[in-house]
């Protein structure tokens, strides 16, 4: 007998402390002659036999014998039933007995605190409703026995390991349910070179463009001293065609892991070369206009031209950028992150600007820059040259702003690495934009129509018609 059920006797039928403690600790004979009495946890310590009664038709009735349970039992085999098979209400139900396996009757588990289990589906079940099973959990249905509920799916991000759970567990933050019943470690997503082929695509790309623009520079050099080269600032040109050189290789620096050195260095570095670039542009933007006004008699504007002018406006223009960036590293340098909260299913590795300001001022300086070159090469193109090269400017520049000026909406609403792809995707553009509309018409002339490159049709004493 329970120690509750002892404690709850003595309360109700006894009046005294003495009769409570004589109850306790009371021993006595069934009519069968067995001596009953209880130890120290109010337990009785005697045998309880176990009877299966089934009615096998209207007057045929079974009654037997068909299990013990021993409280002096060893403590993990309290509970015993032969082999008798005990008839439920809709069959037999057999199990294999544990201590005697060449038989079949019906096991409990021994111990007090575990549930009664069968291996048969016909044994009558004691709720109404099935376990819930891996990945769902219980929900009560209102107005119902508290034994009755249903089983609801867990949600996004959590699991449930064990059937017929009351609650699910969340996972960790940085892990995503596998169907729902583990947590396993969330996918890790950036530019790879192993598992994206989009990043070894892009690499291939950026060298041939940088190869390409090796050999414009090579044939510039080779043909420096030709009237087309020497016409168009030369030094200019060598500088811009190393800077656009440069930038296609920065493209590299935001492919791959990223790291805290390649965080620092891709905008940086791309917003000091893109500012050198440009400034070149701009440089030969200004001479072309100067080359013009400086033909007029008595004009001032020839004190201006010359390599001093020009190299002051591209130093002047791109270390103001390289300020920018200084700032921007000292103040708040990008670094980077894992990004688990834009998707749930998958961390993103990527660069924190870290400031957004310094970030948008990085790039309005240098759209300022475009923006004044593609205004003073589209004044400058109708001025009187046979190669006036104002006109190639102010399609580059067309070009470059139209690219950035669409880059900005596209960069805003994409996440992940697309946001990295987008801002690849415009640099090669820009600079393509730029090699194609200032160098390939000059490449088109030096290798394909040598008769155009003198001195006598740049100064338009035996003007052709076209190119062709």
């Amino acid at each position: 007998m329970p120690e509750s059920l002892v404690k709850w006797l003595s309360d109700f039928c006894c009046t005294s402390s003495a009769e409570k403690y004589f109850l306790r600790r009371g021993c006595f004979k069934d009519p069968t002659g067995e001596e009953i009495y209880f130890n120290e946890k109010g337990e009785m310590t005697t045998k309880y036999y176990i009877y299966n009664y089934a009615v096998i038709s209207d007057r045929i009735y079974r009654f037997r014998k068909v299990g013990i349970f021993d409280v002096t039992s060893p403590e993990n085999e309290p509970l015993f039933f032969s082999r008798v098979p005990v008839i439920w209400k809709h069959g037999q139900h057999k199990i294999q007995n544990k201590r005697e396996p060449n038989f079949w009757v019906v096991i409990f588990l021994a111990t007090k605190e575990a549930l009664v289990k069968c291996l048969s589906t016909q044994v009558p079940v004691s709720i109404c409703s099935q376990d819930c099973p891996l990945g769902f959990r219980r929900v009560s249905k209102r107005g119902i026995h508290q034994c009755c509920f249903e089983c609801v799916q867990c949600s996004e991000g959590e699991i449930s390991n064990d059937t017929d759970k009351a609650s699910c567990q969340k996972c960790p933050e940085d892990h995503w349910p596998n169907d729902k019943y583990q947590c396993v470690p969330k996918p890790v997503e950036f530019l790879s070179y192993n598992y994206n082929p989009t990043a070894l695509i892009i690499s291939i790309v950026s060298i041939l463009l940088f190869i390409k623009t090796i050999i414009i520079l090579i044939i510039f050099i080779l043909f420096r001293d030709t009237p087309i080269i020497k016409a168009n600032n030369q030094h200019l040109s060598f500088l811009l065609l190393v800077s656009i050189m440069m930038s296609f290789l920065c493209v590299l620096l935001f492919l791959g892991r990223p790291a805290h050195i390649t965080c620092m260095l891709r905008q940086t570095s791309f917003g000091i070369i893109f500012s050198v670039a440009i400034s070149c542009i701009l440089a030969k933007t200004i001479m072309v206009y100067l080359a013009f006004n400086a033909t007029k008699p008595g004009s001032s504007w020839r004190k201006l031209i010359g390599v001093k002018f020009t190299n002051c406006v591209v130093f002047i223009c791109s270390f103001t950028q390289v300020v920018i960036s200084i700032i921007w590293l000292c103040v708040s340098p990008p670094f980077p992150e894992c990004n688990s909260y834009t998707y749930l299913d998958k961390i993103i590795i990527q660069c924190n600007e870290g400031s957004i300001l310094a970030f948008s001022i990085l790039l309005g300086y240098m759209g300022l820059l475009a923006a004044v070159s593609f205004i003073a090469a589209f004044l400058a193109r109708n001025l009187p040259d046979s190669f006036n090269e104002a006109k190639y400017i102010t399609f580059s520049m067309l070009v470059f702003c139209c690219v950035w000026v669409t880059f900005i909406p596209a960069y805003m609403s994409v996440t992940g690495k697309s946001t990295v792809l987008v801002e690849i995707f415009a640099i090669i553009s820009s600079n393509i934009g730029i090699l194609g509309c200032i160098f390939y018409p000059k490449c088109y002339i030096i290798l394909v129509r040598p008769e155009l490159n003198s001195k006598r049709i740049l100064l338009g004493k035996n003007k052709l018609q076209s190119f062709d």
